[in-house]
């Protein structure tokens, strides 16, 4: 990882755990406060929050790109799908993947955090990212005969023109609605405020560097092969080639209640996490001025 772009080399490994860990748990929470947002069906199409984008974002804007991607969509496996008792299985690498790319590309983009063109052009490459994978394999699934097409009334009986309107609403809504706004009025009050309180220097813009000096061929041959990796696991589960679901009945049993109790254990990390990194900054902060 460039040090540029992510300090990589003002990271210790209790800081990268940190990292990880802060995302998993804070994205984990934005994803079953999701839930509790109404949605509206427009044939297949949903109308609806499908994630706070500019949690993750923000993120990785700040921090190391690669563990606050990770760490996020691992967060929103284990919060918003496996403690709900909605966990699909293999299919659910193809989100993994989808989204663990687009968030670490948009982190990648991003080498002055206070720069809102660099942010803006990011925020919406990397949701971008996710949607057009995500539309992509639907289109596979119908061009394959795997699914039937649903057709929408008012829109034309395509499955192109479908998937153009579902990644222009989901643009809109995760896009700019919950990405690029309010991460543009975030992200200046955080950025070198925040950081150390962790023990970590903020990202540097004086170093000069371009991102496109980071994308080399590995990357995206690598990126790609992920891609298709996810796209496979998508297609495996909805031929009935699936394994590891967890959709447990005795959920229901608690009601709608029941998702208080991972925002609760979701919230009790966020809040233990922040405290040990807090301790951890003021630690190095005394041991600097021990040194000094």
């Amino acid at each position: 990882m460039p040090t540029n772009l992510s300090n990589k080399d003002r990271y210790t490994q209790s800081q990268k755990m940190m990292i990880f860990i802060l995302s998993m748990s804070l994205f984990g929470l934005a994803s079953l406060f999701t839930e509790l947002l109404p949605e509206f069906q427009l044939g297949p199409i949903d109308i609806s929050i499908s994630y706070l984008a500019f949690i993750p974002l923000i993120l990785v804007f700040l921090f190391h790109p690669l563990y606050a991607a990770i760490g996020a969509s691992v967060g929103d496996i284990i919060f918003g799908k496996l403690l709900l008792g909605d966990f699909g299985g293999i299919a659910e690498l193809e989100g993994f993947i989808e989204f663990s790319l687009a968030m670490y590309v948009a982190g990648l983009l991003v080498r002055d955090p206070s720069n809102r063109r660099q942010v803006g052009i990011a925020v919406i490459v990397g949701v971008g990212i996710d949607q057009m994978l995500s539309s992509i394999v639907d289109i596979g699934k119908v061009w394959f005969g795997i699914e039937e097409l649903e057709t929408v009334t008012g829109l034309p009986e395509s499955i192109l023109a479908i998937e153009a309107f579902s990644f222009v609403n989901e643009m809109v809504i995760s896009g700019v609605l919950f990405g690029l706004i309010p991460t543009l009025y975030l992200l200046p009050k955080l950025y070198g405020k925040i950081e150390p309180l962790m023990g970590i220097n903020p990202r540097n813009p004086d170093v000069k560097g371009s991102m496109l000096e980071y994308i080399s061929a590995r990357f995206v041959i690598v990126a790609v092969f992920l891609a298709f990796v996810g796209m496979v696991a998508e297609y495996m589960s909805d031929m009935d080639i699936n394994f590891a679901v967890w959709e447990p009945d005795f959920l229901e049993q608690f009601g709608d209640g029941y998702i208080w109790i991972p925002i609760s254990a979701a919230a009790i990390i966020v809040i233990f996490i922040i405290s040990i990194a807090i301790k951890m900054g003021k630690k190095k902060d005394e041991k600097n001025k021990w040194a000094v």
